[in-house]
């Protein structure tokens, strides 16, 4: 495996806490996991280098046990659809003047650090790496190997699990459609399978002999079971923990997992212009019809929108990533929720 010795099938607890970018992943829900037997991420997505070392040096501080980071793989250039992103702005221009913010009218380009995170983790090593929204070269992923990291691919169907395979990675995170936040698929374009994790943990078993972390909508003890008697070697959860003392997740965002009026999850460009699932809310039906293909440029276009939502507390507003399992959401540390589920997975 690698020289850290991360075998996922000798988890103490084979329970994973998911990446999630934009703040809900921190060192200190990492390190809760970690004690509780599982094994946590830190999310390095929208987080500069710098800012991603920091983590991982917090969370050194909080815990021995080995830890993973999750990087976003930037997209091929030329993937935006320019008309249509011009169009989607002059929709949500009066929202924008309604909340007095300004919304960009032009796009750098942006990889999200992926050099500068590629060049910190070849100097300073961690266990485990993961990737969602594509794979890195072979070049990438080997020199990796070479400082002794572990590498996850994640992805949500056969054809992304063979081109992972074949760049030598160790793991696959196999995401089913009933993920919360956003879908790992490999191109900005593609729509998102429909086939349920169960049975998409089956198609891609059959087509790799590389271990399997089963993805999407294990909220109970239950799920948890199910997803390893179908074989994976460890179930990721990341809505599970949004509501645990530990992570970051935002009060407004809280407030509305335990909130009745919010029944439905539903899978939108909206925000991102990335397909992610979320609390279905005002603005997704709003605009979710109408958003194209274009990430991370929607990311950026919407940013000052929900920068003001957030400000407002409006969950209407806001992007509130949940998979299908969100009302079994629960309060309190980590580390009980996570014993709390492999109490519950083992019967």
């Amino acid at each position: 495996m690698s020289s850290y010795d991360v075998d996922f099938a000798a988890l103490t607890v084979p329970i994973i806490a998911a990446p999630m970018a934009g703040g809900a992943s921190t060192p200190e829900l990492v390190a809760a996991v970690n004690a509780a037997g599982g094994l946590g991420f830190l999310a390095a997505g929208y987080r500069t280098a710098v800012a991603m070392s920091e983590q991982i040096a917090a969370t050194r501080g909080l815990t021995g046990r080995p830890f993973g980071v999750n990087l976003f793989v930037p997209s091929p250039p030329g993937q935006s659809a320019g008309e249509a992103l011009l169009a989607y702005r002059a929709e949500l221009l009066p929202e924008a003047e309604r909340w007095g913010v300004e919304l960009p009218a032009r796009f750098a380009a942006d990889d999200d650090g992926w050099a500068g995170k590629l060049a910190a983790l070849l100097a300073d090593p961690v266990a485990v790496v993961s990737y969602t929204f594509g794979l890195p070269s072979r070049q990438e992923a080997d020199a990796l190997r070479a400082v002794g990291t572990a590498q996850v691919a994640t992805v949500t169907g056969v054809e992304e699990a063979r081109a992972a395979a074949r760049i030598g990675v160790d793991v696959l995170c196999v995401q089913g459609p009933e993920a919360g936040g956003h879908r790992g698929t490999h191109r900005v374009e593609d729509e998102p399978g429909e086939v349920p994790l169960l049975e998409l943990l089956a198609l891609v078993r059959a087509a790799t002999d590389l271990p399997l972390i089963a993805a999407g909508g294990l909220g109970t003890g239950a799920a948890v079971a199910a997803a390893l008697r179908a074989g994976a070697v460890a179930a990721q959860l990341g809505t599970a923990y949004l509501r645990s003392d530990e992570a970051g997740t935002s009060a407004t965002h809280r407030a509305a997992l335990a909130d009745p009026r919010f029944t439905e999850t539903v899978v939108t460009r909206a925000f991102t212009g990335r397909p992610a699932r979320g609390l279905r809310n005002a603005f997704i039906d709003r605009h979710g019809p109408h958003a194209p293909h274009a990430y991370p440029e929607v990311h950026h276009l919407t940013q000052p929108l929900r920068a003001a939502a957030a400000h407002r507390a409006d969950p209407q507003a806001l992007h509130l990533w949940a998979g299908t399992a969100h009302p079994t959401t629960r309060p309190g540390p980590a580390a009980d929720i996570t014993a709390q589920l492999w109490r519950e997975a083992r019967g």
